[in-house]
């Protein structure tokens, strides 16, 4: 499902002579994502993950691998590009920005499967991504306000019988959460995307990387931090257990203003919209031959929407032991 792109063996060897990284041995698409072409290459004796950048320009993809090598640097764990024989990180393969990463082994969590010592992990490793991004340049994301009313644009344009209709009241939503938002609270490189599957687990519960840095741009880092809560805390409802240890394991490592606790509801709240609008267009509404690369329950984040706007500001942080 992930390979958008084939290559093939002579493509890959072309990358590892430029790598000096020897004959390769094996290759393997990963059928996992939904944005990015993934590669399992094997060389030397060992296996070397291969990303071709469906989306990004060469200029992007060099931008974020170089992110990438700083935030590794600084403790954040996450898998530093590896370089070619001439310095760079980027290549070209079939017309695509392509980067060679070591591999990490781990598995990931259900959602029935996560503890609150997971939970207060990934929090301590997103606040060790915000600090350690803290000097970054970042860019400006993708779905911010104006990009997310251009969606519903096309959702109400488009004559979708269940869709269509929803247009009017999510932009009516969203307008409404964005207002609510504090536009002077701490900001900077934010992950964007780190759900369960962009997290790999070691065997004796630590974890082995964070994945995906595709949506990594600007923002503030309660949203961030309310993402991940929405993610990694939410079955049925909101687990205030699994969303106490979350906030608890990101202060350890950088401890929230009083206003940042005040913005948690609504950065949560335009979160949670952000995702029921992409899940639609991206996914929901996707109507090629091979339909949806993978499903995606728009649903899920309108229920997280509302569940959030039932417990309010003070019910937000008080979930959350703030």
């Amino acid at each position: 499902m992930a390979v958008l792109t084939t290559i093939q063996p002579e493509d890959a060897q072309a990358l590892l002579d430029a790598h000096g990284l020897g004959r390769l041995e094996g290759l393997e698409g990963i059928a996992a994502g939904s944005v990015n072409t993934n590669y399992a290459v094997q060389v030397g004796g060992r296996r070397l993950f291969l990303r071709l950048y469906e989306e990004q320009d060469l200029a992007g993809a060099r931008r974020e691998t170089a992110m990438l090598e700083r935030l590794a640097g600084a403790g954040v764990p996450t898998p530093a590009p590896l370089r070619r024989v001439d310095g760079a990180f980027v290549s070209v393969v079939r017309g695509k920005p392509a980067a060679l990463f070591p591999w990490r082994d781990g598995t990931m969590r259900c959602q029935a499967g996560v503890t609150p010592a997971d939970a207060g992990r990934v929090g301590e490793a997103l606040a060790r991504t915000h600090v350690a991004g803290a000097r970054e340049q970042a860019p400006q994301g993708r779905f911010g306000l104006r990009e997310l009313h251009a969606r519903l644009d096309r959702i109400a344009a488009s004559g979708h019988p269940t869709f269509a209709p929803m247009a009017p009241r999510l932009r009516k939503l969203l307008h409404a959460a964005h207002a609510a938002r504090d536009p002077a609270l701490p900001a900077g490189l934010v992950h964007g995307d780190l759900f369960r599957d962009n997290v790999l687990w070691q065997e004796d519960g630590t974890i082995a990387a964070l994945l995906d840095f595709e949506s990594a741009c600007a923002g503030t880092y309660a949203y961030d931090l309310m993402v991940t809560v929405l993610s990694w805390c939410f079955g049925d409802t909101l687990d205030p257990g699994l969303a106490s240890a979350m906030r608890a394991g990101y202060e350890r490592v950088r401890p929230l203003s009083d206003a940042e606790k005040h913005g948690l509801h609504a950065e949560g709240s335009f979160a949670a919209l952000r995702f029921t609008v992409t899940r639609i267009t991206d996914y929901a509404m996707r109507t090629d031959a091979a339909g949806p690369r993978v499903v995606k329950d728009w649903e899920r984040f309108m229920k997280r929407f509302d569940t959030l706007a039932g417990f309010g500001v003070a019910g937000v942080r008080s979930l959350l032991g703030a």
